[in-house]
Order: structure tokens, then sequence, then C-alpha cells
């Protein structure tokens, strides 16, 4: 197949050795697939494919024309000739923007006959092929999933399917600026628009246990029923199927304590251990070990190392946020602009302590009444460790 291709790149495929886009596509139930084929001074010299979702209500023309300008907005060159399988709606408009965009004229033709027809057909079986097996790899997904969720409803003694799950974790550095996470997978894939991250705000040094225990009283708090019309948070409106919990027997203690409180003790839940994956249930002394090569501790890895990214990278970024604050952030009257100008100036803090009222009221932005009050506030000289 490999030499297939690179004979095919080198495959004259246009007499008349002219530069241009061959595009074409083919419909499944609720999405399209898009072939382009790259032709240069008549050689075709590279391909690519595309896949649109959720196109069942939008026409061939409609299709073609979305996908003509979201391609062509941001490609690095665009040919004179474009040969199109389809019509394309508005074609006056979106020809006249393709001639704008290029600095040349730029004709969209659709073939009727001819080598030019031969070409549009083979690139949308080409397309079909692709889309035929992105199909096939969704409907194995699709049962690899379901197999999954079926395993974790046997071996975890479920009453029925776990098709919303929840999983939290809890991350810090020596107990600082200590965060949790909620990640959420529906019918077995990441649903990230329901993800929601926690800043802990009751609990002081590193203390995981009282954090996961704030961070689910927060979730479960928040819940209310679907359409109340409350503005309750949409993630906190529907309730697990199943909740994992990211540590050992302590954590899932912690977790289930602030849930029987809360009246959510009936959801099933279970702490997963690292070391050897091991999954804990309440009351339960011995753990739960899935099957090694099972979809369902695929699964619940994939979830877990999800809530562990997420995270690690909420914490990251308060870290760094933290790492660009400055002291003059916290001066009344010096806004970021005026605290650029400082910095420009003097280079740091400790550089604006040691200039007189005159020099900083010269400053751009400043003036006399505002360099009294940061000299004010900035008092006696800070400390290297303190002097950012």
């Amino acid at each position: 197949k490999a030499i297939e291709r690179v004979r095919e790149k080198q495959k004259i495929v246009s007499v008349d050795g002219k530069d241009q886009d061959v595009v074409a596509m083919a419909r499944g139930l609720d999405e399209v697939c898009i072939q382009v084929f790259f032709v240069r001074q008549g050689k075709l010299v590279g391909r690519d494919h595309f896949f649109l979702e959720r196109t069942d209500q939008l026409s061939r023309e409609e299709v073609m024309a979305v996908f003509l300008k979201q391609y062509y907005s941001r490609a690095a060159a665009i040919p004179g000739v474009l040969l199109l399988s389809d019509e394309v709606e508005d074609r006056p408009v979106i020809q006249e923007w393709l001639t704008q965009v290029r600095g040349g004229r730029v004709t969209l033709h659709v073939p009727q006959r001819g080598t030019k027809l031969k070409l549009v057909e083979m690139v949308a079986a080409n397309a079909l092929a692709e889309l035929k097996e992105h199909e096939e790899d969704t409907r194995k997904k699709t049962m690899s999933l379901q197999e999954a969720l079926l395993e974790l409803q046997e071996y975890l003694h479920l009453e029925g399917l776990p098709l919303r799950m929840e999983c939290y974790d809890i991350s810090n550095i020596s107990g600082t600026d200590s965060v949790g996470s909620m990640v959420v997978f529906e019918n077995g894939s990441p649903k990230p628009a329901d993800y929601r991250r926690f800043k802990i705000k009751r609990v002081a040094g590193p203390d995981d246990f009282a954090s996961l225990q704030e961070v689910l009283e927060r979730r479960f708090k928040a819940k209310e029923p679907e359409g109340n019309g409350s503005g309750t948070d949409g993630s906190f409106s529907k309730l697990p199927d199943l909740v994992i919990i990211d540590g050992g027997k302590g954590q899932l203690s912690a977790a289930r304590e602030v849930m029987q409180q809360l009246g959510v003790g009936d959801i099933p839940t279970f702490g997963l251990a690292k070391q050897q994956e091991e999954l804990f249930a309440e009351g339960q002394q011995e753990p739960i070990l899935l099957p090694r090569n099972s979809q369902s501790l695929y699964l619940i890895q994939r979830l877990r190392d999800e809530a562990h990214r997420f995270a690690i990278s909420y914490h990251r970024g308060l870290r760094e946020k933290k790492l660009r604050s400055s002291v003059l952030d916290e001066v009344p009257g010096i806004g970021p602009k005026r605290k650029r100008a400082l910095l420009r100036e003097f280079g740091s803090v400790r550089g604006i302590r040691r200039a007189t009222l005159e020099q900083l009221a010269q400053v751009e932005g400043m003036n006399l009444n505002a360099a009294k009050k940061l000299q004010e506030y900035l008092g006696t000289p800070v400390s290297p460790e303190t002097d950012r």
C-alpha cells in the first residue's frame, strides 16, 4: 500500500498541467467525510481528509460551503481552480471571497463529464472508503465501551450500567495551593463540558482527606433537579451512577462520610489505589481486582488518569499565576499599566523602594499623589526572597 501511495503521488491526473484542488464528499448518518486531493502541475502531490459532524440537517450544498469556508480560511495555499463533487451554496460569494484571499482569480467548478469528472469520482470514492473505515472504528470503540460498562456492572455488583461516572482527585505540593478536580465520563467517554475544578478554601495544610470532603460537599450541595430554572451549574444537576475516588481506604472513608451526611450515600463509590489498581468498597475488607486486560480496568484507569491530569493542570496554573504576581498588585491605585511602567523604569520592587518620591512621580502614568501612596505602602526595603 505504501508503494502504491508513492506511485499515486507521481501519477499524472490532469493533462492541462494546472494547479488545482479536488474536493469531494461522502455522507454518513450524521457526519461527512471530505477528501481533498492536491494537484500541482498536473501531478497528484498529496491528499487529506476531514470529518464534519452534526450535518444531518444540512444539504450537500450547505456542507460544501461550510467546508470551503473553514478549510481555505487557514489553508497555506489556494490554487486557481477547485474541482468539486457538489454545488456550493452562495457560490458567487464564496468564489469572490476565495479570490480575495488568494490575491488572484479562483474558479469553482463542478465537472459533468470527461477526465475532470472521473478525477472527482476517484476522490469521492476515496472519501467513501475513509468514511466506512471511520464508521467501523467508531463501531468497534462503541462496542468496547459497552463491554467495559457491562463488566463494571458485573464486577462491582451495580444495579445498572454506570452510564455517568465521576472521579475526584486532590493535588497540592507540600500542602500549598490545594485544589480538587471532578471529571465526568458519560457512556464511557469523557465529557469535558461537565468537568469542574475546586480551589480548596477551608483546609489549611496537606490534608487530602479534609480537602476531598470539602470538594464533595461543594459538589453534592450544589445538586438540583434538572429544569428547575434555578441557574444551578448544569454539571451538578445530574447525579452519577458511579463515583471513583483517587486513593485507598482512607480517602474512600472520608468521601463516604460526607456523602452519607448529604443524602447521596446510595451512590456506589469506590476508592482506586494506584500501586496495584485495587478498588476498595465501603465495608469490604478485601479489594476488588479487575482483570488485568479487561476493558473495565482500562476505562477506570482512563477516568482516574484524567482526574489526575485535570487537577495537576489547575494546580500548575495557580502556581504560575502566583509566581507572576507582585507586591505591586496589592498597592491601591497601581494598575497593570503603572506596574509595568515602574518595573520597566526601576527593574524590581527593590529598585522602586530605593527611588525618590520625585523619581517615582516622573514615571509614565504616575503622579505625585500616586507616588506618595506607593511609598507609604511599600515601607522599608524588602528582602531578596520577597523581591519580585
